[in-house]
């Protein structure tokens, strides 16, 4: 909120500035001369996971509880601390590209096939393993990306890379900015030396996180979730939230028989492919020019801008999640409260 909040000239600088912090963080600590190692015995995912990333040695338990992975595509971001360049580094940009795209997760013998980690030990016995390889003489405090080949030529990435491109291109048509950012990272991360492809990956982070669409994902996805298993617990969904999410259900029905066109909309594509999200500054359904769509469209979004009016926030977080999670309304759109700020 503080870097939308500011003045447009400065969003980047602030959000650069602000979210470079971890990743400096973790290049100092691999850069000082004295040997990491990380002991993982549970869930290393987003930062966690890139935090152990930039350690020396990895020791992995063997347990079905731990896994490794970088989850941050599937609520509309990417990992900012390195994670887009040490991964397909350690593991190859194939398999890189499944765990930051597609959200693999690793674990146990192939995450130690893969070489994301050094060792795999029994649960229990991961952090003296750890300590004894730091005792050991083959500790070192160096990385393999700063003293193995050169970068790769940027012909031969961005070739590799164009059929990722039209697979994420034909899943979303545009309209989720995660995957094409992640996508630039890899692009332009992995054809220079890993001081320069870290602030590279930051300067897309730090365009991708001042969109709409992020903050949508995360509030309905994350924020959205974790208030539903509370109301789950305690009291239960409100009656009015259960009320409004089967109005807006029933108006999204009737607009998708009377135009089915919309439905390509509505559960997160476009009507045409031709607008891409690096082309448009804002979130929504682009379908400018569809006046078919668009008289469609009005009768949801009054009925998410009544929502809005008659809930309070608490409640209209439930509602949007709930939105979400049923396939009504996608979550870069953020639910009844993004569909509200629509013109239709």
């Amino acid at each position: 909120e503080m870097i939308i909040a500011a003045p447009r000239a400065d969003r980047f600088d602030i959000a650069f500035n602000h979210f470079f912090a971890l990743s400096h963080a973790i290049r100092r600590l691999e850069t000082a001369g004295t040997p990491v190692a990380a002991a993982i015995a549970g869930v290393a995912l987003g930062g966690g996971c890139e935090l152990a990333l930039g350690a020396h040695h990895r020791v992995l338990a063997s347990s079905a509880r731990t896994i490794m992975g970088l989850p941050e595509c599937a609520v509309g971001l990417l990992p900012g601390a390195g994670g887009t360049q040490r991964m397909p580094r350690l593991v190859g940009p194939a398999l890189g590209l499944e765990v930051l795209l597609l959200g693999r997760t690793l674990q146990g013998q192939a995450a130690l096939d893969a070489g994301l980690v050094q060792q795999l030990v029994p649960e229990g016995e991961e952090v003296a393993a750890a300590e004894a390889w730091l005792l050991s003489k083959a500790a070192h405090a160096t990385q393999s990306w700063d003293h193995e080949a050169p970068p790769l030529p940027h012909a031969a990435v961005a070739a590799f890379l164009e059929s990722h491109r039209v697979r994420e291109l034909s899943r979303t048509l545009g309209h989720e900015p995660a995957p094409p950012a992640i996508l630039d990272c890899v692009e332009f991360g992995l054809v220079q030396p890993i001081d320069g492809a870290i602030r590279a990956e930051m300067s897309v982070f730090a365009a991708l996180i001042q969109r709409a669409e992020p903050r949508n994902m995360i509030r309905t996805l994350f924020l959205g979730k974790q208030a539903w298993a509370r109301a789950e617990r305690g009291d239960g969904v409100p009656a009015a939230v259960t009320a409004a999410e089967a109005h807006i259900a029933a108006a999204v029905a009737a607009a998708v028989q009377a135009c089915p066109d919309l439905r390509l909309a509505l559960i997160g594509c476009a009507a045409s492919a031709d607008a891409p999200v690096r082309t448009r500054t804002e979130a929504g359904l682009w379908i400018e020019g569809r006046d078919d769509l668009l008289a469609a469209l009005k009768p949801v979004v009054d009925g998410c801008r009544t929502a809005v009016r008659n809930l309070d926030d608490a409640a209209l977080l439930l509602l949007d999640h709930a939105l979400v999670r049923s396939g009504t309304i996608p979550a870069y759109l953020g639910g009844a409260s993004g569909v509200a700020r629509l013109k239709a």
